[in-house]
This record gives C-alpha cells, sequence and structure tokens, in this order.
C-alpha cells in the first residue's frame, strides 16, 4: 500500500505527479458519467410526457438530451485541468481551449434549445387557419440558429484574439459586406422571400402553376420555395425569380369550370337537336354543387366542320377536384344514356361521299367530249 502511495505522489509525468493527470481523468469521467445518467432519466422521462401527449416536455427532453454530454465533458474538462501545474503559456492556451470549448458547447445547447421555440410556434400556427405563419415558421427557426452561430463564432474570436467585442464586430461588418457584394443573388432571393410575405401570393401547402409545375408548396425559404409537383418531382424556384412571375394559385379558386362541347351529327332533325338541348338541361337542373348565382348554361351554339356542337358550361361548388370528377362522370353517363335512347347520334371527325346515283340526294352532271376523253363536271 506504501508503495502504491508512493508511486502516485513521486511519479512524474510531464513536471506533474501522476494522481495528477489521473485526478483530470477522474474529473472527466465523472463528469461524463453525471452527463450519462442525465441522458438516461431524460429518455425514461420523455417516454413518459409522450404518453401523456405533453408534446413541448417531449421536445424540451429531447433537446437537452442532445446537448448534455458535450457539455458535461467540456465542463469536466475545465475543471480538471486546474489540478494540473502547467506552465505560463500552457496554461493560457489551455484555458483558451476550454473557453472555447465552452462557448461551443453552450452554442450547442442554444442550436438544440430551438427545437422548443420551434415546436411552441408550430403548435400555435396549427391552431390558426392562416398558413402564413406556418411559413413563417421554418424561417424563425432558421434565423434563430444563424443567429446562434454568428454570437458563438463571435464569441470565440474574441476568447482568442482578445480583443474587444466593438473591434471585432467591426471587422465583421467589413466581412459582411465583402460577402453581401459577392452574394448578390442570395440577396435577392432573401428580399423576394419578404415580397413573397408581404404580398401573399401564396400560402403553405397551396397548389400553385409556376412556368409549367403545377403541384402543392411544401416550403418557403428564405432563398427558394420548394414545390412538389403532380408527378411527385421537387421543383426549387428561387424567391427573387418567383416573386417577378405570374402565380396561378388553384387553392384559390372559389369553385371549379366545366366546358364541354357535345357534338352530334349534321343529319340529326332540328327537332332532335332540341330535345338533346333539353335532356342536358334536365341533367344539370339543380345539379350537385350548383350555386345560385351561376346556373348552367347549355346552347347550341355552331356549325363546326363536322358537327353540330352543343355548348355545355357548368360550376362547381365547393372546388372539390375529386368530388368534380365524380360528378363530371355521372353526367357524362346520364347523356350518353338519354341521347342513346332518344336515338341521337354523337359526332366524330368524318368524311361523307355522295354517289351520283343516290335518290335523295341528285347530282346534275353537264358532260362535254374533247378530243382524248370526256371530262365530267
Amino acid at each position: 500500500m506504501t508503495e502504491m502511495i508512493q508511486l502516485f505522489t513521486e511519479t512524474m509525468i510531464a513536471d506533474n505527479k501522476l494522481w495528477r493527470p489521473l485526478l483530470l481523468f477522474f474529473v472527466i469521467f465523472i463528469a461524463l458519467a453525471i452527463g450519462r445518467i442525465i441522458q438516461f432519466f431524460l429518455k425514461k422521462s420523455r417516454e413518459t410526457f409522450h404518453a401523456q401527449g405533453k408534446d413541448i416536455t417531449v421536445v424540451v427532453c429531447r433537446s437537452v438530451s442532445k446537448s448534455i454530454l458535450f457539455f458535461s465533458f467540456t465542463i469536466g474538462l475545465k475543471q480538471g485541468v486546474k489540478f494540473l501545474i502547467l506552465g505560463e503559456k500552457l496554461t493560457a492556451a489551455m484555458d483558451s481551449a476550454t473557453s472555447v470549448l465552452i462557448a461551443i458547447s453552450l452554442g450547442w445547447i442554444a442550436y438544440c434549445l430551438v427545437d422548443i421555440i420551434d415546436a411552441w410556434l408550430g403548435r400555435f400556427a396549427s391552431r390558426t387557419k392562416s398558413k402564413i405563419d406556418d411559413m413563417l415558421v421554418p424561417m424563425v427557426r432558421k434565423s434563430l440558429r444563424v443567429t446562434i452561430v454568428v454570437l458563438s463564432l463571435v464569441q470565440i474570436a474574441q476568447t482568442l484574439s482578445d480583443r474587444p467585442l466593438t473591434s471585432i464586430i467591426a471587422g465583421l461588418g467589413v466581412v459582411s459586406l465583402a460577402i453581401a457584394l459577392a452574394s448578390q443573388d442570395t440577396l435577392k432571393n432573401f428580399f423576394g422571400s419578404l415580397v413573397i410575405f408581404a404580398d401573399k401570393p401564396f400560402e403553405l401547402g397551396d397548389r400553385i402553376v409556376v412556368d409549367g409545375h403545377d403541384g402543392p408548396v411544401e416550403e418557403v425559404g428564405f432563398r427558394s420555395t420548394r414545390i412538389r409537383t403532380l408527378t411527385g418531382h421537387l421543383v426549387t424556384i428561387p424567391n427573387a425569380e418567383l416573386a417577378n412571375k405570374t402565380v396561378l394559385n388553384i387553392s384559390k379558386r372559389p369553385y371549379i369550370r366545366r366546358l364541354a362541347n357535345i357534338t352530334i351529327t349534321y343529319d340529326t332533325p332540328p327537332e332532335k337537336v332540341e330535345r338533346g338541348i333539353e335532356i342536358i338541361k334536365e341533367i344539370l337542373h339543380g345539379h350537385e354543387g350548383m350555386h345560385p348565382d351561376f346556373p348552367p348554361r347549355v346552347i347550341f351554339n355552331d356549325f363546326t366542320d363536322t358537327a353540330l356542337n352543343i355548348l355545355v358550361l357548368y360550376w362547381y361548388h365547393p372546388p372539390l377536384y375529386w368530388d368534380f370528377c365524380d360528378f363530371n362522370e355521372r353526367v357524362n353517363i346520364q347523356i350518353l344514356r338519354r341521347f342513346n335512347d332518344e336515338g341521337i347520334d354523337f359526332a366524330f371527325p368524318s368524311q361523307t361521299v355522295y354517289l351520283a346515283g343516290d335518290p335523295r340526294r341528285p347530282l346534275k352532271v353537264d358532260t362535254r367530249t374533247l378530243p382524248g376523253g370526256v371530262i365530267e363536271r
């Protein structure tokens, strides 16, 4: 036992007796163990709070759990280093290193805790009808995290340079100016996003059409807007361009309009044309989704190259697309069935040949004989 004590008190490692670096490692070990214990209890608490439906508290536990271990290590290192005997320069370097680690660990904690604000804002936004706040939530989250990163870097720069904060901020101003000149497109996109939020041409989840891209808006960021097209592709459009484009917001339409051309053959008698119009009007009378201010219109409007055309126009409220499709199907089936029952034939592109011997359509033909044959006209 005495030999063991002498080993710890007399053995030297870099001008430090053996017990000093061992005590350093022991302090770090204790700090990490405390961090692990806190993580364990936070995990158990998170499961309990999740079962109780306390979502915000669950996010708090998860955020603290992600950052506590590195913070515990940093505190253990800073306290353990005090047991070492170091030179003046090495002590100053170690103090700077531990200060930088503490700044990083605190910044990491703040970075993770942004999830709490994000969850709270998301919960608040879900209770409102407007989706503008849903678009703002991710931007607030990104802004806070960028701010935390910048402040952490400023703190690290101040620790390493020993300069006052004002001079560091002044230096950052010059750097920011240079970055701004080099990234004009990024600034244009940023101001484009502000224009979108101010003008509100669409909201998160709205189906829009821009440059032929048709789909719902998934995300609006500082630089770009993401649209998930109906084919499943993700389209990213810079906000500077989007702010200057024509945006067709399909989700904001108050109704869906159908314009159909029902074509019937030219040999249809006028009585049957009138009957066909009456049939369509009967089918659409007081139809599903009709608004009193938008009654259906059925008009015999044109003689086309191949058919007699009946224009059918009606509006469906509210603009539920799949319900509208189901209604169109029922209308089409009724028109088809009742036209067939009445003997009204639908037209299609065709060509009619009239024969000279047809008694219903006699043809007057003049002939004259010329050398070489007979020409009819």
